[in-house]
């Protein structure tokens, strides 16, 4: 269960590591082309969500990691899957339909989380 565990946050933790630091990091302009829903959402908004996957990105991987808290990478993962739930409902909202990459960060964040619950 460890090494699952570890899989499975790992590749989630790079990837919202990357995500949530570009938005925070870039321009409205430069986000556009890979995320159209920016031209839609105040840009505080978006710099918020990319803080709230940098933090999640690092609460799945520092509190077990430590052994100082792990109970919150349970509850890092639990904010990664209402993450995906909003981000799925704003894709469907927006007529676009391309929403694979959600389900399967939702699943692969609801998998890390149940999988964290096995050493608390």
């Amino acid at each position: 269960m460890d090494i699952a565990y570890w899989f499975v946050a790992g590749l989630l933790s790079l990837f919202y590591l990357y995500s949530g630091g570009i938005k925070v990091i870039r321009s409205r302009e430069r986000l556009r082309p890979m995320m159209a829903w920016v031209d839609d959402t105040p840009m505080p908004v978006v710099r918020t969500l990319g803080v709230l996957e940098v933090l999640g990105a690092i609460g799945l991987v520092l509190p077990p990691l430590t052994g100082t808290a792990p109970w919150l990478a349970p509850v890092a993962a639990g904010g990664l899957v209402v993450l995906q739930v909003g981000a799925t409902a704003v894709h469907l909202r927006r007529g676009d339909r391309r929403i694979a990459l959600n389900l399967g960060l939702l699943v692969a964040a609801a998998g890390a989380g149940w999988l964290a619950t096995t050493w608390l």
